[in-house]
């Protein structure tokens, strides 16, 4: 019986973010994937649209799959998703795998990172971008899109549910990837936030950039099945 994986995407995107990886690790795992509320057309439900929500949402994935555990990877905002939600309900969890996920939540970054969070100005000045993410996520409106985004991350600017305290003490094995070049994410928070975690392994992937489709595809997929194999494998 092949190990159960889940596969998490970030903001603005949806499952068919992951199909690519999906398929190089189909063979070795029964890999899952679902889009969170609002993305991907799954209907917006303002409470639920909330990292709280979304961690919620993974658990309940986990129970319709008749999971008792599984191993998780998280691109960007679903690597934060699924270990705010180990916090909760560890057992569940045979180890994580996060790429990209942003950490260092404060009042500046959750304005930084929501700026450029407004229709119109994705319209104007993306319009490609814009229409992708309309054709994306229909029938949600764009804007209600953008603006329950934006919500939600000055919610974690205001009150970062990750932190030292409840990190340090979590016993699941955890893998944090980060690319060299991420300025979303950042290298020394990603680092900073590795280091809280009792079980968890760091890498910076060179000359890589945010985005997912910036990432060595290859190279992605051997470090999740090493990592969860490792951690199948238990510590010696």
């Amino acid at each position: 019986m092949k190990p159960p994986l889940l596969l998490l995407h970030g903001a603005l995107a949806s499952e068919k973010q992951l199909k690519p990886l999906a398929r190089q690790l189909a063979a070795a795992f029964d890999v899952r994937t679902f889009s969170f509320s609002g993305h991907g057309g799954q209907p917006l439900d303002g409470p639920a649209f909330s990292i709280a929500g979304f961690a919620g949402e993974v658990l309940r994935f986990l129970d319709a799959q008749s999971w008792e555990a599984a191993h998780v990877f998280g691109y960007s905002m679903g690597g934060y998703a699924a270990l705010l939600a180990a916090t909760q309900a560890p057992t569940r969890f045979c180890s994580i795998t996060t790429l990209g996920t942003t950490f260092g939540w404060s009042p500046v970054t959750a304005a930084q990172a929501t700026a450029f969070l407004d229709a119109e100005k994705m319209r104007e000045k993306v319009p490609q971008f814009a229409a992708h993410l309309e054709e994306l996520h229909a029938p949600t409106p764009l804007p209600a899109l953008l603006q329950a985004t934006a919500a939600l991350m000055r919610g974690l600017g205001d009150a970062p549910p990750l932190t030292q305290a409840n990190l340090s003490t979590l016993e699941v094995p955890v893998q944090v990837l980060v690319g060299e070049l991420d300025t979303t994410a950042g290298v020394d928070t990603s680092q900073q936030f590795a280091n809280y975690l009792p079980r968890a392994a760091f890498e910076i992937i060179m000359n890589t950039p945010h985005p997912l489709e910036k990432v060595n595809p290859d190279l992605l997929a051997s470090r999740v099945a090493q990592f969860t194999r490792q951690a199948t494998a238990g510590p010696r």
